[in-house]
């Protein structure tokens, strides 16, 4: 999500620096520092001279985090305030915060956990230091330069390597799937002050069930796919058909005009993950 944002803030004219645990390696244009957000010193060296920043940092795997509970808490939340820290003193004009929609939710385990505690801590730094914030619960991501973290990833490699497709689930949950590039348009949008101290909704138009997901990726890949699901083994940290328990934060859901064909998006995560798989294998070779 943030190299794509990245790339859509130097498509708009904005000069971009990229921290991060590894080197930028999508773009010339974007100006890299390698650094981890837990060094507090490193954190406050980057931001000077910002007029925006933006948070994707930290652990995003909802199942891995959501059995970390220490770990999770030193990435997501200790180095979520060095960031505000350095925001506010910097003076930074205003910090984008990358949340989820699992805010709303009881599911999510400590990841749930953890962007709650941001979100409040990001709160009480306008309330005491005036830093103004746009946080942005993004739903279900998916596209290009996924990882095994994405859902979605997995189960096309899985399709690509093994002809088989195992879901954890009954594949009756719902969800609103948006394509990676019309999120990061939507989160440079976000700049803007109409926005200022909101809580911005993320997610794709249409819902879907994640049964006929699957019979489209089936589809796609010449019906030579067989789709196994497993719902007994069904992790509890995901929701089944909405993630919204009663909270008292609300937050305004964004759409765009312009978006990518969620079948078209498939196909494009169906061919760089092949090329990712395969062109490897090739060249080694």
């Amino acid at each position: 999500m943030g190299s794509h944002v990245a790339d859509e803030l130097v498509l708009r004219g904005y000069k971009v620096v990229s921290f991060d645990l590894k080197p930028y390696a999508y773009s010339s244009a974007v100006e890299s520092i390698t650094g981890d957000i837990r060094d507090k010193d490193s954190v406050l060296k980057a931001v000077k001279g910002a007029e925006y920043v933006y948070n994707f940092s930290g652990l995003a795997d909802l199942d891995s985090a959501s059995t970390m509970a220490a770990e999770t808490a030193q990435v997501n939340i200790i180095g979520n305030i060095n960031i505000l820290e350095a925001c506010h003193r910097h003076k930074v004009k205003k910090f984008l915060f990358a949340s989820t929609i699992y805010v709303y939710s009881e599911k999510g385990g400590f990841y749930r956990c953890s962007k709650q505690a941001c979100e409040i801590y990001i709160e009480e730094f306008r309330r005491k230091y005036g830093v103004n914030y746009t946080i942005l619960r993004y739903g279900s991501l998916y596209g290009p330069r996924s990882t095994e973290a994405n859902i979605i990833y997995l189960l096309i490699k899985e399709a690509l390597t093994k002809k088989r497709i195992t879901y954890q689930g009954s594949g009756q949950e719902v969800r609103e799937y948006i394509n990676v590039r019309d999120a990061a348009r939507l989160s440079v949008d976000m700049l803007d002050k109409k926005y200022d101290n909101k809580y911005m909704i993320i997610t794709g138009h249409n819902t879907l069930k994640v049964e006929n997901m699957l019979e489209m990726l089936k589809e796609m890949m010449g019906n030579n796919i067989v789709i196994e699901k497993n719902d007994k083994d069904a992790d509890d940290a995901h929701y089944t058909m909405t993630p919204y328990s009663f909270q008292p934060k609300i937050g305004q859901k964004i759409v765009s005009n312009e978006y990518m064909d969620f079948g078209q998006g498939l196909l494009e995560c169906i061919n760089e993950i092949y090329q990712e798989l395969y062109h490897e294998k090739c060249r080694v070779g």
